[in-house]
Parts: C-alpha cells; sequence; structure tokens
C-alpha cells in the first residue's frame, strides 16, 4: 500500500539532536531507533514504504515557542508535516495559536508530563476552545509515560471530559487512547468520536486485545502512528499489518484517515 502517513513523529534539529537523544534516552531508560534528525527519519521512512510523518514537538517552557515555530517552517515539505507546541503557562498562548494558524500549521503538540498540566484543567480550557475555533487539532500525549511517575494526569476519564467539553475538537489522543492504562480506554472512550492513534502499543497488548480495541472503535477515528525514533517504523508497520484487519479497516487506518483530517 502506498501513501502510508505515520501520525506521531519526533526530531531535533540537527545541532540539538544528539545531546536532546541523551537526556532523553537516559531519563527514559529506553535506547532510540534513530539519532533524532530530519534525514534519519526520512531514511526510515523510506525503507518503510511511508510516505508523510507527523513530526511533533514539544514546548518545555513558553520561550521555546518561537524557536520551535522557525524549526516547523524549516523543515515543512509534502512529506514532513510539523505539528508545532506551545506551553499552557504562556500568558500569550492564544495569540500564538494564531500565528500557529497562520503559518499554515494543521496541529499542535502537547504533552500533560512534559509541560506539566491535567489534561482536563481549567486553565487549557480557553486554549482547546481557541484551537477548535481555529480548525487546528492537538496530538496530546494520554496515558501514562515510563519516565514519569504514574500520575493520572492524562487518563481516558479526563480525556472523555475534555471532549464532551469542546465537542468540535480534534483531539487526537496517542498510543491506543492512553498508553498503559487500556483497561480505561475500553471502559470509557471505546465507541466515541474520539481520535486515537496507535503507536508505541502493539509491542504491549497481545494481538487479541488490540483486534479488540480496534473493532470496538469508530473505523474512522483510528489513525497509524508510531512514535519515531522511540520505536521503528518498520516493526511497528509489521506488527500492525499481522493485526489482519481487513483491507477496508487497515487502508483507513494508514491512510485515508489521516489524508481526510489533514486536508
Amino acid at each position: 500500500m502506498t501513501g502510508i502517513i505515520d501520525f506521531h513523529t519526533h526530531a531535533f534539529p540537527d545541532e540539538l539532536a544528539e545531546k536532546a537523544m541523551s537526556v532523553l534516552e537516559l531519563e527514559g531508560d529506553v535506547k532510540a531507533h534513530l539519532d533524532g534528525r530530519v534525514d534519519s527519519l526520512i531514511s526510515s521512512m523510506d525503507r518503510c514504504g511511508i510516505e508523510k510523518s507527523i513530526v511533533c514537538s514539544i514546548a518545555t517552557k513558553p520561550s521555546q515557542f518561537e524557536p520551535i515555530l522557525e524549526w516547523s517552517q524549516k523543515i515543512r515539505s509534502e512529506r514532513i508535516i510539523p505539528f508545532p507546541s506551545l506551553h499552557p503557562d504562556d500568558p500569550e498562548a492564544l495569540l500564538k495559536i494564531d500565528s500557529i494558524k497562520n503559518e499554515g500549521f494543521k496541529g499542535i503538540k502537547f504533552h500533560p508530563y512534559y509541560q506539566d498540566f491535567l489534561v482536563d484543567e481549567e486553565k487549557l480550557f480557553p486554549i482547546y476552545d481557541k484551537i477548535s475555533a481555529c480548525g487546528l487539532m492537538i496530538v496530546m500525549h494520554t496515558g501514562f509515560d515510563f519516565a514519569f511517575e504514574r500520575k493520572r494526569i492524562a487518563d481516558p476519564e479526563r480525556i472523555l471530559r475534555v471532549k464532551e467539553t469542546f465537542p468540535e475538537l480534534r483531539l487526537i489522543t496517542t498510543h491506543f487512547g492512553a498508553w498503559d492504562d487500556w483497561d480505561e480506554v475500553e471502559k470509557h472512550l471505546l465507541g466515541k468520536d474520539i481520535y486515537m492513534e496507535i503507536s508505541f502499543s502493539l509491542e504491549f497488548l497481545n494481538k487479541e486485545r488490540a483486534i479488540s480495541i480496534i473493532s470496538k472503535h469508530p473505523v474512522e477515528y483510528i489513525l497509524f502512528g508510531t512514535d519515531s525514533p522511540w520505536t521503528d517504523q518498520g516493526k511497528t508497520l509489521a506488527l500492525f499489518k499481522k493485526l489482519g484487519v481487513g483491507q477496508d479497516t487497515e487502508e483507513h487506518i494508514l491512510k485515508i484517515n489521516a489524508d481526510r483530517l489533514l486536508n
């Protein structure tokens, strides 16, 4: 199949990649599969038959907004689709959402652990409202993160509250809805019009449960993602194809749903 879209990857400016990857590998006690550079990501995409990748940045403080935006402008291409980031504590967050929109970007990345917020805390509500009004989308880290203490700051109940409060918000949850919190995903999110991408999950879920989750969720709300460089794009793609979900479902997850969101 051609035209595969990976909805969840990361990369860094070349001059920062080595240091950033070393720090993140140490914090998470994990070895990356790539070196964090865009050229390495594109080479991986070429090897795996992936046409486009969403590259998600994370602003860990307000002052990182402008450098992230400038770098996102630099790397943007037909194949690399950057989602910049802003920090929720930025007093000019709403104006910066306008900047992201005006520069033609499609979405914004948030990470509750690295940015220290609760998904459903009300200080985020004006931000969610503005993002929705601008027609942008959010890729939100959801579930636990093995680099941090297991606090329930991005769990399915909080996700559901956000979606119920902002029903028009295009919210993409990561890692099959919430990493390593899949009992709660099944309880609260399945069957709802909430997007979920499948990155960094097929390595932990058995085949039967992964198929069950997919079968119980609207197929048009599931996206392919890998979380590269932390996983191997080719391995994630192979694990997904081994599920045997059927050609129509596979095509929706690998391409059709992402195409619709991006266009």
